[in-house]
């Protein structure tokens, strides 16, 4: 099953690498009263990062939520 998750994370990164190199016209973001200018390949690489970045970090805080209640459990009993 390791296989078939590591597959569809390259293929995922792939096709947004693809993406990413087909889109650099610039484009105008707005947030909180922001603007900037930037290339769509750029906004598209820090937004796939961040994404990636919490996803993972959440991913390990409910790992270990869930084994120290699993642990608290087990020793109580």
């Amino acid at each position: 099953m390791r296989w078939i998750y590591l597959a569809v994370i390259i293929l995922f990164a792939a096709a947004t690498i693809i993406f990413a190199l087909q889109n650099f016209e610039i484009v105008t973001m707005s947030f909180l009263g922001l603007n900037a200018r930037v290339p769509l390949a750029l906004l598209i690489a820090v937004a796939y990062l961040l994404g990636a970045a919490t996803g993972g970090s959440l991913l390990a805080l409910l790992r270990r939520s869930y084994e120290g209640s699993r642990r608290s459990v087990v020793s109580s009993s």
